[in-house]
């Protein structure tokens, strides 16, 4: 304000003048401002922040960078927490090798190799640094010694005399060690020392010529191993499981009778008495012999005269049903516990699958084995093809997942079906046998076309369990499959083959256990064993319990009713023996 006034006084010299002691030709008072924040200390600051912003490093993920980051910012370690995710630190989208980032070199692999080869083999290598390709680094002796030739380059005369030389040391060296036997060898043209002496060729120092006449001992030796060859390649003659001689003894009191009839052969008379079936009530007989658990057993076709059963004991035994109820033939051919049976549609043959892995076909009356089959496999499931004109169709469940089609005329496997994922528990013919139903540990039912190994239905849901017996209803319109969550399931055997959720039976407890379900006759009652040796029966159309009957100390594992006399029943279990109801 002083300066203005002065300003004004010296330009307006006619200004009247002022009185100092007026309040207005005093100057103005300006009060100091006063700020309510403490005073700090910022020079640590702003060099804080500037050492900051200098040594920060850029986060190598990140895709855009919003300022000009100096050399050290680029290439300065990455600093702080461990990434969780990332081994050394390296995130995962910069990862292109295991041992982390890896940039592409510009040199070709071919030239890489010669390069990383040649200073293995002689300890120098081109420089890649260098501008020029005559710049070397290693070993300059051994670089001026092989005048700077790498490995793939070696000339043609230095390869020609390394090999010379090879073959020659080779040969001393076994000269050597020969020098003992060489007198008597060398005028012996069929020994190495000769032919190594007198090779002419490339190929010589092997033993050539004409083979000689066979001696009889490795004529033999070679039929043998023809035939053994043979057999391996069609799956026949069981080589692959374990053999053993094939036995069968009879029990009766002749073969035939007065009038030449076979003991195989039904009664004329044998016919059913009614059409309908009746539950069982009290035992009329019992069958021992077997000294294991008994785990199948099977009426003889049609008429029933007679019962096949499989045992643990490996024997197969056929019992008498209408007359003497005695055992009429014992047949010893497996060496370990036999698993399932199947009858011929006549009755005349019968299949019995061990789990000594092979499958033997026998003759029913003469006791005679026909065949043997084996894959090396352990066949839990046997079944010949119900068409009286496929009677030669063998199909076989195996444990290595397959289902193997056998003609067992020729001997030679036809078809194998290979779509399962756990090992094959039943088959079981539909449609007029155009299809086959099979059920696995792998908790699944798939449908065939019969000879087409192609799934045609596929049933799996998250609630089902193994079924490792199935049977169908006499009207061929529904199966049974026994669970082993201690139920019995109903599949249609239409063209869905569709879940029946309406018929279910249960009450009996199976789980761990293969026991057979079965069906009466005329397809009023269903009935199976179960793990307490109890067998159930159940109507088929309430899918309530009829009767429970106690048949066995132990599993009762197998249970067929009689295909005649419709109120008697056979079971079989663990305690070894066989029983027959009325």
């Amino acid at each position: 304000m002083d300066l203005l006034h002065q300003y004004q006084n010296d330009d307006v010299p006619d200004s009247p003048p002022q009185n100092p002691n007026s309040p207005e030709s005093s100057p103005p008072r300006l009060i100091p401002s006063r700020s309510a924040a403490p005073s700090v200390d910022d020079t640590m600051l702003s060099l804080a922040v500037n050492h900051k912003s200098l040594s920060n490093p850029i986060d190598p993920t990140q895709h855009a960078v919003a300022f000009n980051p100096t050399y050290d910012q680029l290439w300065s370690p990455i600093v702080g927490p461990a990434h969780p995710y990332a081994k050394d630190g390296i995130a995962q989208g910069m990862r292109n090798h295991k041992l982390g980032f890896v940039e592409d070199a510009a040199i070709e692999p071919f030239l890489f190799d010669e390069q990383y080869n040649t200073f293995h083999k002689f300890g120098y290598a081109a420089d890649p640094s260098a501008s020029a390709f005559n710049n070397y680094v290693g070993d300059f002796d051994a670089l001026r010694k092989n005048n700077a030739v790498s490995v793939y380059n070696i000339p043609k005369h230095e390869q020609k005399r390394r090999k010379i030389e090879g073959k020659s040391k080779q040969e001393n060296d076994e000269n050597e060690e020969e020098e003992g036997d060489v007198g008597e060898e060398m005028d012996n043209p069929a020994s190495e020392v000769w032919l190594l002496k007198n090779k002419k060729s490339p190929w010589a120092g092997k033993k050539e010529g004409l083979q000689g006449e066979l001696s009889e001992e490795q004529k033999k030796y070679a039929e043998e191993y023809a035939k053994k060859k043979e057999e391996e390649k069609s799956g026949f003659g069981g080589e692959k499981g374990e053999v053993v001689k094939d036995q069968s003894t009879f029990h009766g009191k002749e073969e035939r009778d007065y009038q030449g009839r076979s003991w195989i052969a039904p009664p004329k008379d044998a016919k059913a008495s009614n059409d309908h079936c009746y539950i069982p009530k009290r035992l009329v007989h019992t069958w021992s012999g077997h000294t294991k658990g008994v785990s199948a057993i099977r009426f003889f076709p049609k008429y029933g005269n007679l019962i096949l059963s499989a045992s643990m004991d490996t024997k197969v035994k056929i019992w008498d049903v209408f007359n003497s109820g005695k055992c009429m033939r014992t047949y010893m051919g497996h060496t370990k516990a036999v698993r399932d049976i199947c009858f011929s549609n006549d009755g005349t043959k019968f299949l019995s699958a061990g789990y000594d892995k092979n499958i033997k076909y026998w003759d029913t009356e003469t006791g005679q084995v026909i065949s043997t089959f084996s894959t090396g496999k352990i066949p839990y499931v046997v079944k010949l093809n119900p068409d009286d004109d496929k009677q030669n169709v063998l199909l076989a469940g195996m444990s290595d997942k397959k289902i193997v089609q056998w003609d067992m005329n020729t001997g030679q496997i036809t078809q194998e079906y290979d779509q399962h994922l756990g090992a094959v528990n039943t088959i079981t013919f539909v449609d007029n046998n155009r299809r086959f139903v099979t059920s696995s540990d792998d908790k699944s039912l798939r449908v065939w076309e019969f000879g087409i190994p192609v799934v045609i239905k596929y049933i799996s849901e998250p609630h089902m369990h193994s079924m490792p017996s199935i049977s169908l209803h006499p009207n061929a319109n529904w199966l049974a499959a026994q669970s082993l969550d201690n139920q019995i399931l109903i599949y249609g055997t239409r063209e869905k083959f569709q879940f029946n959720k309406k018929k279910r039976f249960a009450g009996h407890v199976v789980a761990g256990y293969a026991c057979q379900v079965n069906f009466s006759p005329d397809g009023r009652f269903v009935m199976s064993g179960d793990g307490e040796g109890k067998c159930w029966f159940w109507d088929w159309k309430s899918c309530k319990v009829f009767r429970t009957l106690k048949c066995h100390e132990g599993v009762c594992i197998g249970s067929q009713w009689h295909p005649l006399e419709q109120s008697k029943v056979a079971t079989c279990g663990w305690d070894g023996l066989i029983k027959y109801w009325d």
